[in-house]
């Protein structure tokens, strides 16, 4: 089995996996946990979305948050070497992103996503993929005129709720049309459960022939259908050396009723039971690729640390297994038995 030595994982838990959860998390928990996350190691954490709170309530304080984390003393002296990402979906986000970035206070990185099913890309952004294209074209080069880089990602690679199956080809496409316009890098995001690991392999593969470079493209992998792990292990013997995830495993389509009160989010869910839906747990890869001798720079007693807390946060078990399990110990315990020889009797004659 050949796979890479080392990896890059980012942590999302603060965007994509509360985006899901259906009760408001408080401000004071996310300022938290980005700062933790940040002092567990990670380089890259996602931390909110820029567009109408409105509709997704969930992120009323980006704002606030972008600036905490800014002015934060506990994590002053890493941030040089973090980089802040935050979802940009329309123009106005984009444009409230450089605006923030013009104050001090705004994210290192912000999103941009297209799918290769048109019929979720106009679900989630509002434009035809044609208007979208334009539209991003026009804003990477503001956002690098501001200092901001630009994460391109693909969604619905491997399959659509919508639609049903998808062309992998088409996601190969649209990664060069990314880079084509300015791109810095591009995440490659199984929206919703749909990979399986022979067609995940199958793709990154497909991908490494056209593009080379790993480090330029991120693994994005929902667990939806148990498969998740499975998959990360497909994506690294594909090459793969980047990739993201969440606390607990949670996250997935916007929540469309947040703290009692019903809100339009990105419409229906796409599943009778919305709690099926979530990452790969942050926890459980990073343990598994630590017993492969897979380096990711993380401190990972902090991270098992923190998958606990965050389901205190969240308030229920999430889906992490070594939070619970914890790490397969690399030496000798001590805790052993020491079972002396008892001596057998001879019985007399």
């Amino acid at each position: 089995m050949k796979y890479p030595k080392k990896v890059t994982i980012g942590d999302i838990t603060v965007r994509d996996g509360f985006q899901h959860e259906e009760k408001y998390i408080p401000l004071e928990a996310k300022i938290w946990l980005s700062e933790q996350l940040i002092l567990a190691g990670f380089k890259h954490i996602e931390v909110t979305n820029l567009g109408n709170p409105v509709g997704m309530p969930q992120f009323k304080d980006s704002d606030l948050l972008l600036k905490a984390i800014r002015k934060s003393k506990k994590i002053s002296h890493l941030l040089k070497d973090v980089s802040v990402t935050a979802v940009t979906i329309r123009e106005k986000a984009a444009e409230r992103a450089i605006e923030l970035k013009q104050e001090g206070v705004g994210p290192d990185r912000i999103l941009f996503m297209v799918s290769t099913s048109e019929s979720h890309h106009i679900k989630n952004s509002g434009l035809n993929l044609n208007d979208y294209w334009k539209m991003c074209e026009k804003y990477i080069k503001l956002a690098h005129d501001a200092g901001i880089k630009v994460n391109g990602t693909v969604s619905t690679i491997w399959g659509c709720p919508i639609e049903g199956p998808t062309d992998l080809k088409k996601a190969v496409e649209f990664t060069k049309r990314w880079f084509d316009i300015g791109a810095n890098d591009v995440e490659h995001a199984d929206h919703d459960g749909s990979a399986s690991p022979d067609r995940t392999y199958k793709y990154f593969s497909m991908l490494m022939d056209q593009f080379q470079n790993p480090q330029k493209h991120i693994v994005h992998l929902h667990t939806t259908r148990g498969w998740g792990m499975a998959n990360v292990l497909a994506a690294l013997q594909a090459g793969m050396t980047n990739y993201e995830s969440t606390l607990g495993g949670i996250g997935g389509q916007p929540a469309n009723f947040v703290s009692g009160v019903p809100v339009s989010g990105t419409g229906a869910y796409y599943y009778n039971d919305p709690s099926l839906a979530g990452l790969v747990s942050t926890e459980d890869m990073v343990v598994m690729m630590d017993e492969m001798g897979i380096e990711t720079n993380l401190d990972i007693d902090k991270v098992l640390e923190l998958g606990k807390m965050n389901e205190r946060i969240v308030g229920r078990r999430l889906r992490s297994e070594a939070i619970q399990t914890g790490r397969i110990p690399k030496s000798l315990t001590g805790r052993g038995t020491v079972v002396k020889e008892i001596p057998r009797q001879v019985e007399e004659k």
